[in-house]
């Protein structure tokens, strides 16, 4: 499968969403940031220590579940929360009212500025299935179908694992394997035979946890070197350059 820049025994390919088929980490890293300064301002006065929305962001929320991600960054900042419920109002001072605060600025600003895909993302799943392997989009969001349907690309992908399915199925998130584990079961093949498709430091995790068949680093923001120590197999900058045979399997 050298055209695609992958070893031959990959049959199915595992892609995460934010920063790797759509351009919204940014929109989520500013969500974040806009909760937490909000929130730690408010705990802290007017002296507290601002979110970093590339250095916090990479190491603590992204790619985790969302209340996954509310409970890391806190505690480094050796702050504790009552998890509360699913169900809490976003000014709730728990782990689930902070995520739900995100949340709601998120879709506020997916709604005032739109999703973009990633160009060489959807030329590369294209070729991805025009060679016959399968797709699945793993995400942690549970905004996942939303935003496939807003670029038109539910239909680019035979599984879906996304938020939603993970709490229904009680699926820990990354840095875990167990999403990406049972998009591979959905797919119906062994984890040996996938790929997978991450921008993330705990997705590249997730993918050497599980022993996945190849894992693809995409730098979106300059963490070459941080993928590969984190378990990516090779690390590109855009999918496409794998076709383009400027990456590919080592």
């Amino acid at each position: 499968m050298t055209e695609l820049g992958l070893p031959e025994e990959i049959v199915a390919c595992l892609f995460d969403l934010d920063g790797v088929v759509t351009k919204t980490a940014v929109v989520h890293a500013a969500a974040w940031k806009e909760t937490f300064d909000a929130f730690l301002r408010e705990r802290d006065g007017a002296h507290f220590t601002p979110f970093d929305p590339v250095a916090d962001y990479d190491e603590y929320v992204d790619g985790r579940p969302r209340a996954d991600g509310v409970r890391t960054f806190l505690a480094s900042r050796s702050i504790e929360l009552p998890e509360g419920s699913p169900d809490d109002p976003p000014d709730a001072a728990t782990v689930n009212g902070v995520g739900n605060r995100k949340n709601e600025l998120l879709l506020r600003r997916i709604r005032t500025e739109g999703v973009e895909a990633y160009d060489g993302t959807l030329r590369y799943i294209d070729a991805v299935r025009a060679k016959g392997l399968r797709t699945a989009i793993v995400s942690s969001s549970a905004n996942t179908l939303d935003v496939l349907r807003s670029i038109d690309a539910e239909h680019l992908f035979d599984v879906r694992i996304d938020g939603v399915v993970a709490r229904e199925r009680k699926l820990p998130g990354k840095p875990r394997p167990d999403t990406f584990e049972a998009a591979a079961r959905d797919l119906g093949v062994g984890v040996g035979q996938a790929a997978v498709f991450e921008d993330a430091l705990a997705g590249m995790e997730a993918g050497r946890a599980g022993r996945f068949g190849y894992v693809v680093g995409v730098d979106r923001v300059g963490q070459r070197d941080a993928l590969y120590a984190h378990g990516a197999s090779v690390v590109v900058k855009d999918l496409a350059d794998l076709l383009d045979g400027r990456g590919g399997a080592a």
